[in-house]
């Protein structure tokens, strides 16, 4: 069994399709299927189900999964291990965070740590909770800035800071006359307007939603956009209102938006910091996370 074989086992578990998995690995679709078919020899039983077009994972093959993101979470330790002994000279350093915290929360620690440590490659991607958490699993993050709680048992969690969430409503609407003087408005305008919203999959929409239910409604958008800029943008056009980060949309500062925070319920979600647990956390990624909490603190 060579970890060659290791590789493109996953590559083809992650894709369910032989064709598109040589696409990614670059090799040709024959040889691919031709080293799958000496692993299952090797290991004496089939990993792969195949069903007319349709690839699915056997049992053995989920067994296997498993224990290959083991294998390489193991590698991944070990040349860690070893870059430390390195010191912060040279390396790479990836984190996942909430698209709503890139901006306002990350650059000012991107910038400190990339003064600092010039010669770490660090990247910081923008992608959902649970995207973060499987790059985190998969060994493709090294850390990720997520909404909590989170029920993953492999996962540590650090607390970084709570969010209130608002409403924002177009300053042109005709409805704001009936906001004149209003200080704060009940999450039950979300149900009187038209409203545009992150998808259902989306942690932050599943929040809202879980807060309306007590209210007697689910809400339903006119529009729902995978972006907070795109969900901005159709608010400042008159589309509907919105629920978002207050800390994001102070960072926005558009004149066409006017925010409203909200009293009934309490909107307020934490943020906190996600790595794998029993992971050898190396120099890089210690010290970026000292870097970000200093900066939350200091905020």
């Amino acid at each position: 069994m060579e970890l060659r074989q290791l590789e493109y086992f996953l590559a083809v578990c992650q894709e369910l399709h032989f064709t598109r998995a040589a696409e990614q690995l670059g090799i040709a679709q024959p040889s691919l299927s031709q080293q799958i078919r000496l692993l299952e020899h090797e290991i004496g039983t089939p990993l792969f189900d195949r069903i007319g077009k349709k690839t699915m994972l056997t049992e053995a093959g989920r067994t296997l999964q498993h224990h290959c993101y083991n294998v390489f979470h193991e590698l991944a330790e070990a040349r860690a291990s070893i870059s430390e002994l390195q010191g912060l000279g040279r390396g790479t350093l990836k984190i996942g965070a909430l698209l709503s915290v890139v901006n306002y929360l990350l650059s000012g620690a991107a910038i400190a740590f990339n003064q600092r440590y010039p010669k770490i490659e660090l990247s910081v991607l923008g992608l959902r909770t649970g995207d973060i958490i499987q790059g985190i699993m998969k060994n493709e993050l090294d850390m990720g800035i997520v909404y909590l709680p989170t029920a993953h048992e492999e996962l540590v969690t650090v607390p970084l800071q709570q969010e209130e969430l608002v409403f924002a409503v177009p300053a042109a609407f005709t409805f704001m006359e009936e906001m004149t003087g209003t200080d704060s408005v009940c999450l039950d305008w979300l149900e009187r307007f038209p409203s545009v919203l992150l998808p259902e999959s989306y942690h932050l929409r599943q929040f809202i939603d879980s807060k309306c239910r007590p209210l007697g409604f689910t809400p339903k958008p006119v529009i729902e956009m995978t972006t907070l800029e795109s969900i901005v943008q159709m608010v400042a056009k008159g589309v509907g209102v919105t629920i978002l980060p207050k800390t994001y949309l102070a960072q926005v500062s558009d004149a066409n938006i006017t925010v409203f925070p909200i009293n009934q319920p309490s909107m307020v979600t934490e943020i906190g910091i996600v790595y794998r647990k029993n992971k050898h956390l190396c120099a890089a990624t210690r010290v970026f996370m000292e870097q970000l909490l200093s900066t939350v603190a200091h905020q």
